[in-house]
């Protein structure tokens, strides 16, 4: 079974940054898109950075030039790196992992959150 296992989170001062982490394991036999999602609460889940087999990125406005993603496919890692975190950007951040299986089939997983809190 997949196991996604984020760290990373925690509370910040507004103009700060964070790093976090997603490591997956298990079946995994190829990597077709690695991202991460963010959820405030009485919101609804949304994209906050992708990238794609192909290396496409993907960033909505409310990040745009302030968060950066990147993967390591060998190490099945990927980090998202928050800089001038507001007080907006406070959720709970989930790693989510496209792949193949074992038996060819597509499965998303999710890892189990961490949290982001941007206060003064």
């Amino acid at each position: 079974q997949v196991q996604l296992v984020e760290s990373g989170g925690g509370l910040v001062q507004p103009g700060m940054s964070l790093r976090l982490s997603c490591v997956a394991s298990g079946n995994i036999v190829s990597i077709a898109y690695m991202g991460w999602y963010r959820q405030a609460p009485g919101k609804e889940r949304e994209l906050v950075a992708g990238i794609s087999y192909d290396g496409t990125i993907n960033y909505p406005d409310s990040v745009k030039g302030r968060f950066t993603v990147f993967r390591d496919n060998a190490k099945k890692t990927v980090w998202l790196q928050m800089n001038s975190l507001k007080p907006e950007d406070t959720a709970v951040y989930y790693c989510k992992l496209d792949h193949l299986d074992l038996w060819a089939r597509v499965t998303s997983d999710w890892g189990q959150g961490t949290q982001v809190t941007v206060s003064s």
